[in-house]
This record gives structure tokens, C-alpha cells and sequence, in this order.
């Protein structure tokens, strides 16, 4: 437990720095572009196209498949060095292909996720996505040295590394405002120029943020260099499990550019894409921050107790982890439900907006639990070298996501839905999948490996929410006290900053009083956890 909790403090440690620079990039961003904005919502369109790719890659195929098998490989005699040598030649001329068949394809790629009634959007997205698309390679890379890192328990460079491409960014887009002064929010407005500055600065922060993972290679103790024969080296069973994630992976994109494509419908005169994408990364944080840095070590051990047989152990650890994250993010959810307002306010220019944005949010954090308690069942399933339940489980829940999506364009349509609340129901919809996702996962795990303890998690939920709810409470009953709508928290995206850390103090400290009061016994294993974060820790 004591390793598990050092590496844990080590991802939290560096996924909370890039994930606040992430923050303060975002703001950046909103500030020179608008959240309300066509160029904004095309900016978003082509940056996602890579990161899309990058999922594919990263949870389609790496951590499903090659961390498993790195994890057996590290049992060979040279410590898994050809193998890894193997895949990473391999690794890396895919992903020369990929990015020339995306670069070829990126007008018909844009035309998928924007809607056909926003035309002068999609030119301005095609023109960027030529810009942001190399980034397929360099997120590659990244997401292969950053996964083999951590399946030598090298945990810390993988998720400092994205700092540096926040800094990047910033600072591109601070020099963006600053040549060109008032940038122009509608799409037509906009310049090669600046396409080329936007596009360019966004793509040079990923390349770094993969190439500085290189100065850490040294620790792991293993040569890399290129190695062409890929025959016989266990290769063609990565592919074989490989093929249900990447139909899983890519079953999740075309959802997403579905379900982009019906917000831009409303692309500068509402929330669309750019709201959807903030919102997204404010739910992503305590996700992030909670749920990889304590899941990722958990994996690793799944993976090692899975590959020895030891099946007792992998439901002591799916049990223990899961009550562990579920500790933190029942928090979370309370917090930033009690800070929603406040919080949204950072990423928009003004108060209208910010009532726009925050319903996004709401209807996020609904999936916030699910997501938690699927990241290790999934996980669990890949342990074991099964890629095809997850995929079929994965189906369901873009079935429902289109089909949601759908449902909410339908009343838009209609005018049951306001435009302003478009973005809000695409984002229910994604919680709703999402919950019935999870569901259906554990009941399938549960029929694979039996024994999951689930009586023990529901009741550690029970405790924990009846801890959050006068808590979130006692948030909002703060919010009110800084003056609600009309006080100082949305003034300005500072004072939302200030007000969401006030907000979120409260809620945990009644959290935490609640739960001692109860003598929860988890408690004392977070303590732990945190204790690492200490000077001389």
C-alpha cells in the first residue's frame, strides 16, 4: 500500500499542475476567443480531431492492451527490451500513416463533426485541423513512452509532461492577442495568419510534450531502438486484442463527432462546442487529479495479480480501489455542484454566458460517479486480455449517446429545447450512457470473476453520500452568502476563480467533519494518501 500510495501522490502531484495549467490555458483561450464563437467552436472542432486520435491510440489500444502485456514482457530475461523495441517501431510508423490518411481526409473528418448549416465554421476548422493534425504523431509517441514509463512504475514524467505544452500554448495564444489585437470571433474574419499562429502554437506544445519524455527514458534501464522484425515477437497477439479496443475507440469517436456536430448547430449565439469542451475540462479535473492518479497504480497491481492467477487478490483490489476513489470523488461532485456557477464563470466573458455554460457542467458531473467505478472494472477486463466484452459493453453506451443526442436535436428542432440548452442535453445525454455503461459492466464482470464485493462499495457510497449532500449544501448556502447571481464570485473570471476555491473549501470540510463523525474507515487510507504530499514525503 505504501508504494501504491507514493506513486499515487507522484500522478496526483504532477496531474494537478497540468491539469491547472490546462485551466489557465483554457482561460487564456476564452479570453482571446470568446466561449460564444465561431472561431472559438472551429478552434475546438480541429484541436479534437488529434486528441480523438490520441484516445484511439491511448485508451484504444495502450492501456488496454500493451501495458498488460509490457507487464509480462518485464519477466523475460532482457527485462522486455525487445519487445518494447519491437512495438515501438512498429508504434511509430502506424502512426505515420495514420497522420498522412488524416491529413488527407481532414476536410471530410470536419464536415463529420460540424454541422452543414455553420459553413463558414467549417472552412475555418478544415484550415486548422491541416495545423493540428500532426499532433496524431506526436501524441503517439507521447502516449507510448509515457505508458511504458508507467508500467516500470516510473509514474511522474507521463503526467508532468502536458505543463509544458500549457506553456506552450499560452503562450501562442497571448501572442495571438497580442499581434493581432482584438481577434475577430466570426470565422470568416479570420486570416491565414492567424490560422497558421493558432494552429502552429498548438501543435508545437504536444510535439515537446513528447520529445521531454525522452530525458527520463535513461531510467528505465532498457535500449530502444528501431527493430523491424516484428515477426515472433508476440506481436500478433497485441493486434488480435487490440482490434475490439480500436472498434471500441472508434465506436466513442464517431459518437463525439456526432455529437459535436449537433452542437454547432447553435456555434455563436449559444453554448456549442467551446462551452461543451471547458465544462468538460472542469469535470475532467478532480476526474484526473482522483481517479488516474490512484487508478493508474491500482492497474498495474490488477495486472500483475491477473497475469499470476492470483484472482482473490484482483477482487481485493478492485474493492479497495474503488472505495478509495469513490471516497475523493463524491467530494468532487459535491464541490464543484455547489461551485457551478462560480466555476463556469471562469471560462466565459460575461454572466449571460456563464448561465449557459454551468447547466454543460451540471449535466456532466452527473456521469462523474459512473465514470469512476467504470475506469477500474474496464480496466479489470483488460487485465484479464479481454478487449471484446468492454467493446461490447462500450457499443451500448454510444447507442445511447447518438441516440440522446438525437433526442435532444429533435425537441432543438421542435422548439420544445431552447437553443441555449442544446449543449446542456447533449452533455445529459453522455451522463445518461454513461450510468447505463457502467451498470452493465459490472454486471458482466461480476459474471467473469465473481466475488466483487459490491454490497461493500454500495454501502461506502451510501456513507459517503449522505455525507456530500448537506455538504454540497452547506456550498451553496456559502455561494449565497458572497451574494448568489448577483454577488462578486461572477463578476469577473478572478473573482469566479476565488469563489469556487471558497465554495470548495467549505464543502469539504463539512464532508470530511461528516464522515469522522461516522468514523468511516476510509478516511484513514486517504489520510495516508494525502500525508505523501507533504515536505520530506
Amino acid at each position: 500500500m505504501s508504494s501504491l500510495g507514493r506513486a499515487s501522490a507522484v500522478i496526483a502531484a504532477g496531474t494537478m499542475v497540468s491539469r491547472v495549467t490546462g485551466l489557465l490555458r483554457s482561460i487564456v483561450l476564452v479570453g482571446v476567443l470568446g466561449s460564444i464563437s465561431q472561431a472559438a467552436d472551429a478552434f475546438t472542432v480541429a484541436n479534437q480531431l488529434p486528441n480523438s486520435v490520441f484516445q484511439l491510440i491511448s485508451v484504444g489500444v495502450l492501456t488496454a492492451v500493451i501495458v498488460p502485456q509490457i507487464v509480462k514482457a518485464t519477466a523475460k530475461p532482457d527485462g522486455g527490451g525487445a519487445f518494447i523495441s519491437k512495438m515501438f517501431t512498429l508504434g511509430v510508423v502506424v502512426l505515420l500513416v495514420c497522420t498522412a490518411i488524416a491529413m488527407i481526409a481532414a476536410p471530410g473528418l470536419v464536415a463529420l463533426a460540424t454541422s452543414d448549416k455553420q459553413q463558414e465554421l467549417r472552412a475555418l476548422a478544415t484550415a486548422l485541423a491541416y495545423w493540428c493534425l500532426p499532433q496524431i504523431l506526436f501524441y503517439g509517441i507521447y502516449a507510448l513512452l509515457g505508458e511504458t514509463l508507467n508500467a516500470r512504475r516510473i509514474f511522474g514524467p507521463f503526467t508532468w509532461a502536458p505543463v509544458i505544452n500549457n506553456v506552450v500554448s499560452i503562450a501562442g495564444f497571448l501572442a495571438l492577442g497580442a499581434l493581432f489585437g482584438n481577434v475577430p470571433t466570426r470565422a470568416a474574419a479570420w486570416t491565414p495568419e492567424m490560422t497558421a499562429m493558432l494552429g502552429g502554437t498548438a501543435t508545437l506544445g504536444i510535439m515537446l510534450q513528447a520529445l521531454v519524455l525522452l530525458v527520463f527514458w535513461r531510467r528505465t534501464g532498457l535500449s530502444l531502438r528501431p527493430d523491424f522484425r516484428w515477426r515472433g515477437a508476440g506481436l500478433g497477439t497485441v493486434g488480435r486484442l487490440a482490434g475490439w479496443t480500436l472498434l471500441m475507440a472508434l465506436a466513442g469517436i464517431a459518437a463525439g463527432f456526432f455529437q459535436t456536430s449537433i452542437a454547432t448547430t447553435v456555434s455563436g449565439t449559444d453554448a456549442s462546442t467551446t462551452v461543451m469542451a471547458n465544462a468538460w475540462l472542469v469535470f475532467m479535473l478532480p476526474y484526473s487529479v482522483i481517479v488516474l492518479s490512484i487508478g493508474t497504480p491500482y492497474f498495474t497491481q490488477i495486472s500483475e495479480h491477473a497475469a499470476a492467477g492470483r484472482d482473490d487478490e484482483v477482487r481485493a483490489d478492485i474493492s479497495r480501489s474503488i472505495r478509495t476513489l469513490v471516497f475523493f470523488i463524491i467530494a468532487a461532485i459535491a464541490a464543484v455542484a455547489a461551485a457551478a456557477l462560480p466555476a463556469s464563470r471562469v471560462f466565459t466573458r460575461s454572466i449571460d454566458e456563464t448561465f449557459q455554460a454551468a447547466p454543460v457542467l451540471i449535466a456532466y458531473l452527473i456521469g462523474l460517479l459512473p465514470l469512476t467505478i467504470l475506469f477500474i472494472v474496464q480496466r479489470t477486463f483488460y487485465a484479464y486480455d479481454d478487449t471484446r466484452t468492454p467493446f461490447w459493453f462500450t457499443i451500448f453506451q454510444c447507442t445511447l449517446v447518438v441516440g440522446t443526442a438525437l433526442l435532444a436535436s429533435f425537441l432543438y428542432t421542435a422548439d420544445v429545447l431552447p437553443a441555449s440548452l442544446l449543449a446542456a442535453a447533449v452533455a445529459l445525454g453522455q451522463s445518461i450512457a454513461s450510468t447505463a455503461q457502467t451498470l452493465l459492466a459490472i454486471w458482466l464482470l461480476h459474471r467473469k470473476i465473481g466475488g466483487l464485493q459490491i454490497a461493500s462499495w454500495m454501502l461506502s457510497i451510501g456513507r459517503f453520500a449522505l455525507a456530500a449532500i448537506p455538504a454540497g449544501a452547506a456550498g451553496w448556502g456559502v455561494f449565497l452568502l458572497m451574494g448568489g447571481d448577483d454577488g462578486w464570485t461572477l463578476r469577473s473570471q478572478l473573482f469566479g476563480a476565488l469563489g469556487t476555491c471558497i465554495i470548495g473549501i467549505a464543502v469539504v470540510a463539512v464532508y470530511i467533519g461528516i464522515l469522522a463523525l461516522l468514523r468511516a474507515p476510509e478516511l484513514k487510507v486517504a489520510g495516508s494518501m494525502l500525508r505523501r504530499f507533504l515536505p520530506g514525503r
